[in-house]
């Protein structure tokens, strides 16, 4: 059986450093696995389980993360701010303490610990290619949209808040600038 993936640069990421991801694959799913310069992966295998296992952990390797997908990742992080959770192989996002829970969290070890398990939503990607995730989008049954429009009061109410200072940072800096014109 055989099926294709394209880019050549994505089967890296399935081939691994000197081969060792594919190597670890065939051991674990009894399987034998060629993957040609187009991008044509072929899997032998004596039975379907373990052409299915291998099929779908090469696809979940060259997965890309899409907006408004829903993903079961792992903790692999935890910080004041967040929780950094696993989605794909290699690809994790930060679940800001704001999107944790319907209400509000006072610590992130209140709702995740490393290495639980967490189901959370796809709210947006930057352009460096940062993921924002969102866990109440899915306890509130928001959509990606939704959810970035929830989060976005919090983010300019604690960027105006007095005391934290970000109003006269921003006002000194100016100063500073006009100072340097003259």
């Amino acid at each position: 059986m055989e099926f294709y993936f394209g880019e050549t640069e994505t089967g890296f990421n399935v081939i691994g450093p000197g081969g060792k991801n594919i190597r670890a694959l065939q051991e674990e799913t009894h399987t034998k696995i060629d993957i040609d310069d187009d991008g044509t992966v072929y899997i032998a295998s004596t039975d379907s389980v373990g052409f299915d296992t291998a099929k779908n952990r090469i696809l979940s390797l060259i997965e890309i993360p899409e907006i408004g997908r829903i993903y079961t990742g792992k903790c692999v992080r935890v910080t004041d701010f967040g929780a950094f959770i696993e989605i794909l192989p290699g690809t994790d996002g930060l679940v800001h303490i704001s999107q944790l829970a319907s209400e509000r969290v006072n610590k992130v070890e209140d709702v995740v610990n490393v290495g639980d398990e967490l189901t959370v939503m796809v709210t947006d990607i930057t352009p460096d290619g940062k993921i924002r995730l969102s866990r109440q989008a899915l306890l509130e049954g928001w959509t990606a949209e939704e959810a970035r429009e929830h989060d976005s009061p919090r983010k300019k109410s604690s960027g105006s808040s007095s005391n934290r200072g970000g109003s006269d940072r921003r006002s000194s800096n100016r100063s500073n600038r006009s100072g340097d014109r003259r």
